[in-house]
């Protein structure tokens, strides 16, 4: 990446974290998380130019086949995982803008913003991704630095933004795992595991997310269904349930990653900044 690009996207991410004082249009003492739709409300975003880009990042995130389409191989949306737009508790993008520049284990490096957006169209969207100065992850940066507003930069992550961590009350079960997922998930994501092209994403097979995703991981992914599935019966599911059907899912094959890929992004004339 260009050293150039990253801080050009950054600039417009700055722009849109934190108030220093006074109210939310949605509500919110400044200072004071919001939640719901209160995060994204698009009668109130901001006036012209900059709330077409905020706008615009919400339609990329959940409909990102129709928006972001060159950057996307599998049939996942960024709302396949971070629900609502990530306005929701629980693998959403609540209060994360503030939190980056941030060390991340597995690059051993520190990362920005446009760095983890970047891992998700490589790994979840088994893609590549946009260049730090597109429209593209601009939009993105800025949407989610919109619904991040008043929230303190650097201050502790709460973990029920989180995906939630919990260890199962026994082994996760494969076999129990099966019948759950025929019960609960096959009506959605078919009983081959390949989803509904613009409904519903595939778990598992060629167009699923390749093996670098966190939710290729079975923990992850028990947190995620924990707390977020079935659709429209969130919480349902117990701690062993979740594990169990996690593991039926994780048991099938998927997309590898491919660590030496090169990326690269299109360089821009000197007049660009």
């Amino acid at each position: 990446m260009r050293v150039l690009s990253t801080v050009a996207s950054a600039l417009v991410a700055l722009a849109f974290v934190g108030c220093a004082g006074g109210t939310h249009p949605s509500g919110g003492a400044a200072g004071q998380p919001l939640a719901g739709a209160a995060l994204y409300d698009p009668a109130h975003l901001p006036a012209g130019k900059m709330g077409a880009l905020v706008r615009e990042g919400y339609d990329i995130i959940t409909q990102t086949h129709k928006f972001a389409k060159p950057f996307v191989v599998s049939q996942m949306e960024c709302s396949s995982c971070h629900i609502a737009g990530g306005t929701v508790p629980r693998g959403g993008y609540l209060r994360i803008a503030g939190h980056f520049p941030q060390w991340n284990k597995r690059s051993h490096r520190a990362i920005a913003l446009q760095d983890r957006i970047a891992e998700c169209f490589l790994y979840s969207m088994n893609g590549r991704p946009p260049a730090y100065d597109s429209r593209t992850m601009i939009a993105v940066v800025a949407y989610i630095n919109w619904i991040s507003r008043g929230q303190k930069t650097f201050s502790p992550i709460d973990p029920k933004v989180r995906i939630a961590r919990f260890k199962p009350p026994a082994p996760p079960n494969v076999s129990r795992g099966a019948t759950i997922y025929t019960a609960q998930c096959s009506m959605c994501h078919q009983a081959n595991g390949a989803g509904i092209p613009g409904q519903f994403p595939a778990l598992w097979g060629a167009t699923s997310f390749n093996k670098g995703a966190g939710m290729a991981k079975v923990a992850m992914m028990a947190g995620f269904v924990r707390y977020n599935m079935p659709l429209g019966k969130a919480g349902t599911l117990s701690d062993q349930q979740a594990y169990d059907v996690a593991a039926f899912v994780e048991s099938h094959k998927r997309p590898a990653f491919d660590k030496k890929a090169s990326i690269a992004f299109p360089p821009e004339p000197a007049s660009f900044f």
